[in-house]
């Protein structure tokens, strides 16, 4: 597991994030069909908060895309790097996320995140940052349509229906299984839609949802609970250690004393 510190010159406001935003936004790549499905690799990335300790911790999680066997994994954890603001949770996700992907032992290929990219109230979420930043072809996967609009698509799996932004398609919501609620599928970087979507399908066999998320919000849980225990067990030693040392010093000795002979204290 890697130990992630906030990088310098993170944003600390809503108003730096943004800012952000409108310099990478600019750097998506749309016109990429992106690999195809059951080929190569592919890689689910998530993560799993503490907020009353402040951690948090991001899983990676890489299948062989014909078998949907898993070929590696790697975990982050780390302090929460931005407070939670409605469209730039990425700022929260990003370091920890990065340091789960640099850790893994072989390529990631084909990144899905479970979030948005394109489908995002600046056309900027998750999957696209993380795309821009790494180079990676990366997808996001959500299970809620954010503030967008769909027509329910067909009850079978592999329905779908556009995601809209008014007119705008920016996403789909897609139906991975018969008569279940779809999952809403948008571009992050270097994927077409179409091509996107394929990829969900051929992620969701047996599932609602990928097996890439399903994998990695696994993984992304338990290392959440082994840092906060390891965390925990240290408070606890370093409060007993801090009381030990209290109670032999010589000013407490001394301190016992006086109160054990003073006229006051009898």
């Amino acid at each position: 597991m890697t130990t992630v510190r906030i990088p310098a010159g993170w944003p600390a406001t809503e108003e730096q994030a943004r800012a952000v935003q409108d310099e990478l936004r600019a750097r998506v790549v749309l016109d990429e069909p992106g690999p195809a499905p059951g080929t190569g690799y592919v890689t689910g990335v998530d993560v799993a908060y503490d907020d009353e300790r402040d951690v948090v911790a991001a899983a990676a999680v890489v299948l062989d895309a014909a078998s949907l066997d898993v070929v590696a994994e790697a975990t982050a954890v780390g302090r929460v790097s931005f407070p939670y603001v409605p469209g730039l949770l990425a700022f929260r996700e990003i370091p920890t996320v990065l340091a789960a992907l640099n850790s893994l032992s072989r390529p990631p290929g084909l990144v899905v995140c479970d979030g948005y990219g394109l489908a995002h109230p600046r056309r900027f979420g998750l999957a696209s940052h993380l795309g821009v930043l790494t180079g990676l072809p990366v997808i996001g996967v959500a299970k809620n349509p954010f503030t967008f609009t769909y027509d329910e698509p067909g009850t079978r799996r592999g329905s779908s229906s556009p995601l809209l932004a008014g007119e705008e398609e920016v996403g789909r919501a897609l139906r991975t299984r018969d008569g279940v609620k779809p999952v809403f599928v948008s571009v992050g970087h270097r994927v077409a839609l179409d091509n996107a979507c394929a990829h969900v399908l051929a992620l969701t066999p047996a599932y609602r949802l990928p097996e890439t998320t399903r994998r990695a919000d696994s993984l992304c849980r338990r290392a959440l609970q082994e840092a906060t225990s390891q965390e925990a067990t240290s408070q606890e030693a370093a409060s007993r250690e801090a009381a030990s040392r209290e109670a032999a010093s010589p000013g407490a000795a001394s301190l016992g004393a006086t109160t054990r002979h003073s006229p006051t204290a009898r």
